[in-house]
């Protein structure tokens, strides 16, 4: 055939008869120059590692000081190809660089080896045979080019005949049926039998017939040709027909025969399983059917149930049965035409539930809030409230909480106002007709009617408090059992994923040993397996004859339709109250939002205490408009602390979070009680010190036990005894732990003002240190107005003194020594009542304590100047002369027995002694200076026995004073010392 003779003359590099070698990649060949600039083409070098290797490139570390090619500045190739030349030269090499480089020796470049024969000899061993079979071929080959020439030639003249034929009878969709076809072909006008053409139409019609004659024959010819020149392949192929048609009748008959086998096969052996399984396969699908009418029989039941559910308040059931019915709507009965509208008409169903889940919670907590409050502290059909919460949660209507805080707000105001209505109709005094609103109703109580009401109102509040508190735990644990069983579902979750990655492991491992040929028994015995491999294992294998159900039932594609047309499973779980609900596992909850809610519903309990607190305090500023709870006196306001503080403390301890509303509506009372406290005590006291006489008082007996009282370590106001214990008679003087203390009336109810004030911060703690500050000021202003009366002589005009006795100072510095000595004991008392931070308070003491003892110093200076001043008058006029004693020093000691007269009742001895001696020290002084002037010397002459004689007089008469018998005078220093 032709088509032999079209194979390439190269012979092709898969041929085993190829004569050369398949042409090595030039990327393998050679290896790349590296970039320089201005350098020659590049030559090529070898591998590293071939020992063929023409040359080696250059190293630029060993070779940067010898030139090389690649040092040449001038490229070859561009310099022969300038493009700017119109020709190229001739003499380009010699032109420029002289004869000489043409002759001289070019030294052989020792980057090249030198070759040769011996580096052909193994490419001759190799091409050798290969050449003997190309001459071989040669040989029994016709030339190719001899019968391309024939063939060509031939090919030229069939065509030139075929150019004759026209092309019309060429195309492919060549018809003779088509009309404009027929008529090119056969001109109608050859046929024509008109009058006087008939002979030249005739021979027109030779003619053509002719003509399409020659067409045939040269068509003929060709396809002779062609047949010729293919003929052997044409013979062999009708001979291989021959033999085909053979081969396809012996086939044709084996196939027959194998037909008829398999049919006989088929009718004894296959009809009859197939028909077993037809007819089982068309029982599954009657089951199928049979189910799935029977789920559209109890999803049409849908309706009806949920409105019975509805009917008994089982929201969270209704809700599930919406769920399973959309569920299975959307899964096993999707494009049921008779269900098309149930799945909005269920959406619409479930927004009409929450909304009746929402009124019906708000009706619960009406309910549970507005019942009578007494001690019982239950939770209000605690199963309707599970119930509502879980269906709540379920529709995530997280806000629910709030209508139950509405709701606490409004009870908190009916709570006051039941109260004070129920308080009222038991007065009489209140005529409710003409006083018409609550306040003004209220206002007209007394203080005892109106703590009455306000200790009902405190313990309403804390009954509403419980129960709320108790309301808002079962809520709470609600939604951590939510949240329990989340947790509980990812752990599982995490259960199943991990096992099943096990036995993915398992199987893994199980059929990479199937696949290489070993048993499974040889790979691991039955205590090498995993346990959920065994626990696989046991369950496959517990017994062979054992069935998920049999064929004749009918339950087993119901419980598969069931289990897959709702996913949903449920736990069952029980609440704080004992209430078992089942929680189902599509709550759409995240952990998130459970904790938010569940802080919510906290932070709710916290509000229910600042509602009460709020509450509270607007209805005691109600009552203080009228300044009622200034006017309150201690007791009562102690009394009303008390009462308050007790409240602030149960309900912290309820809630678990202070409120600070009303602590600081009551700290703010607090102050305005000490504001008026204060001023109260120290009108009182200045009204006392501006009527002190300031004369010794007697101190009644309940003083004297007020004093003993703190004594004891306890500083409070003693309780009023019985009538027959009053009837002792007062003191002279006031006995402090031993010691006698001479005082006046003021001082004697400052003492019990000050008590009065460490009273009152035992009883309201949380006016400590407001009652330090004010009892500091109370102390300070007795010292300065007692000083400004005593010392300042301001008694005079205010009382009317004559005159600032010797007597009047020394008891108002035993007054003073008085207040003095219970000031440490007062700071104790306010120290183990303050905060670790509030001790710098404390300096106030100590500075009412300097200013005391200043003061105590001032009045003994006074007593001093006084003495001092008499003492100058009468010895300046002083003369040693007879008699003896003389009249000024009579005059001196009338005096001094006098003074001690006077002090000594007042002060104590020790005191006195040292009064005297200062006392003593300025007569001493006062006579040294009169003796220096009458230069009287102790010279034992007539006028120094004068003075010795009026000197031992002094001294005999102040010695023989009470208490002074042993006082040293040491009357020696009245002498100038000699030098």
């Amino acid at each position: 055939m032709a088509s032999s003779h079209s194979s390439s003359p190269v012979p092709q590099s898969n041929s085993s008869d190829a004569f050369f070698k398949k042409e090595v990649d030039a990327t393998k060949r050679f290896r790349p120059v590296q970039s320089l600039p201005d350098v020659c083409p590049k030559e090529p070098t070898g591998n590293a590692g071939d020992p063929n290797n023409l040359c080696d490139s250059p190293s630029l570390v060993a070779d940067q000081h010898r030139w090389t090619i690649y040092h040449s500045k001038v490229n070859l190739p561009a310099a022969l190809n300038d493009p700017r030349l119109a020709k190229r030269e001739s003499d380009f090499f010699t032109k420029t660089w002289g004869v000489d480089f043409v002759d001289t020796e070019v030294t052989p470049s020792f980057y090249l080896p030198q070759i040769t024969k011996e580096h052909f000899a193994l490419y001759q061993q190799e091409i050798a045979p290969r050449e003997k079979v190309h001459e071989r071929c040669k040989n029994i080959c016709t030339p190719k080019d001899t019968f391309d020439r024939t063939l060509l030639h031939t090919h030229d003249k069939s065509r030139t005949d075929l150019e004759q034929v026209p092309k019309i009878f060429m195309k492919p969709d060549f018809a003779l049926e088509d009309s404009l076809t027929f008529n090119a072909v056969l001109p109608w006008s050859h046929f024509s039998t008109a009058g006087g053409k008939g002979n030249r139409d005739a021979a027109s019609s030779k003619l053509l017939q002719e003509k399409l004659s020659h067409y045939l024959d040269i068509v003929e010819v060709n396809i002779a040709h062609q047949i010729s020149l293919r003929s052997e392949a044409f013979f062999h192929a009708m001979t291989s027909q021959h033999e085909l048609q053979d081969y396809l009748r012996k086939t044709s008959q084996a196939v027959k025969l194998l037909r008829e086998k398999i049919a006989q096969i088929d009718k004894v052996m296959c009809e009859g399983s197939l028909r077993v399984l037809r007819l089982s396969l068309t029982r599954n699908n009657c089951i199928k059917a049979y189910n799935k009418l029977k789920l559209m029989a109890t999803v049409h039941q849908t309706q009806p149930t949920v409105q019975l559910l509805l009917s008994t308040s089982e929201f969270v059931g209704a809700l599930d049965l919406i769920a399973t019915t959309q569920e299975v709507l959307q899964q096993e009965l999707q494009g049921i035409h008779s269900f098309r509208h149930l799945g909005s008409q269920l959406c619409e169903l479930e927004k009409l539930i929450d909304k009746m889940m929402i009124a019906e919670f708000s009706t619960y907590a009406r309910s549970d809030l507005n019942r009578p409050l007494e001690d019982d502290c239950q939770i209000l059909e605690e199963e309707r409230l599970v119930s509502l919460v879980f269906g709540l949660l379920k529709q995530r209507k997280l806000n629910f909480y709030e209508i139950y805080g509405d709701e606490m707000i409004i009870t908190a105001k009916n709570i006051i106002k039941q109260c004070v209505v129920n308080t009222v109709s038991q007065i009489e005094e209140i005529d409710t007709e003409v006083v018409v609103k609550l306040a003004d109703q209220m206002r007209m109580m007394n203080f005892p009617q109106w703590f009455d009401l306000l200790k009902n109102i405190f313990s309403k509040f804390t009954i509403f408090l419980k129960r709320i508190k108790a309301t808002l735990n079962t809520i709470r644990s609600v939604v951590f059992l939510v949240l329990d069983k989340n947790q509980k579902n990812r752990d599982l979750e995490d259960t199943l994923q991990k096992n099943s990655a096990k036995d993915s492991t398992v199987d893994t491992e199980v059929a990479y040993l199937t696949h290489e040929g070993m048993f499974i028994s040889d790979a691991f015995s039955e205590g090498d397996l995993p346990p959920v491999a065994a626990d696989t294992t046991s369950h496959r294998n517990t017994s062979p004859n054992s069935e998920p159900c049999s064929s004749d039932s009918v339950s087993e594609p119901e419980c598969t339709t069931d289990s897959s047309s709702s996913k949903e499973q449920t736990s069952s779980s029980v609440t704080p109250g004992g209430v078992e609900m089942m929680i189902s596992d599509d709550m759409k909850l995240t952990d998130l939002e459970l904790i938010r809610l569940a802080n919510n519903i906290q932070e709710l309990l916290y509000n229910a205490s600042d509602i009460c607190h709020d509450r509270s305090v607007k209805f005691l500023m109600a009552r203080a408009k009228d300044g009622f709870l200034e006017k309150l006196n201690s007791n009562e306001f102690v009394t009303l602390s008390r009462l308050m503080e007790g409240f602030i403390l149960d309900t912290e301890q309820i809630c678990g979070r202070k409120s600070m509303s009303l602590r600081g509506a009551l700290q703010s009372q607090a102050n305005r009680f000490v504001n008026r406290f204060h001023e109260e005590r120290k009108t009182k006291l200045s009204l006392l010190l501006d009527n002190e006489r300031w004369k010794q008082a007697e101190v009644p007996a309940e003083f004297q036990d007020l004093v003993d009282s703190v004594s004891d370590g306890r500083i409070s106001l003693p309780e009023k005894k019985p009538a027959a214990t009053e009837e002792r008679k007062p003191a002279e003087f006031l006995i402090v732990e031993g010691q006698k203390y001479a005082t006046v009336g003021t001082v004697l109810l400052l003492i019990r003002i000050i008590l009065e004030y460490c009273q009152c911060v035992d009883n309201i703690p949380s006016i400590t240190t407001d009652m330090l500050t004010r009892l500091s000021d109370l102390l300070k202003y007795f010292n300065s107005r007692s000083c400004q009366l005593v010392l300042g002589a301001g008694a005079l005009q205010v009382v009317g003194l004559k005159t600032i006795t010797t007597k009047n100072l020394a008891l108002s510095s035993r007054c003073l020594q008085l207040i003095v000595h219970y000031i440490p004991i007062i700071r104790a008392h306010f120290e183990a009542r303050l905060q670790p931070k509030q001790y710098s308070m404390l300096r106030h003491f100590d500075h009412i304590t300097k200013d005391y003892h200043d003061h105590i110093a001032e009045i003994s200076a006074k007593l001093v100047a006084i003495m001092d001043s008499l003492f100058d008058k009468l010895l300046s006029k002083y003369e040693v002369k007879a008699p003896v004693p003389s009249a000024c020093f009579r005059n001196i000691c009338k005096q001094m027995a006098k003074m001690h007269e006077a002090i000594y009742d007042l002060l104590p001895e020790e005191q006195t002694q040292m009064l005297f001696l200062r006392i003593n020290a300025s007569y001493k002084l006062h006579l040294k200076r009169q003796l220096a002037h009458l230069n009287v010397v102790n010279d034992g002459g007539p006028l120094n026995g004068l003075v010795t004689s009026d000197v031992a007089f002094y001294t005999g008469n102040l010695q023989a004073l009470k208490g002074l018998n042993n006082l040293d005078l040491n009357m020696a220093e009245i002498w100038e010392q000699k030098r």
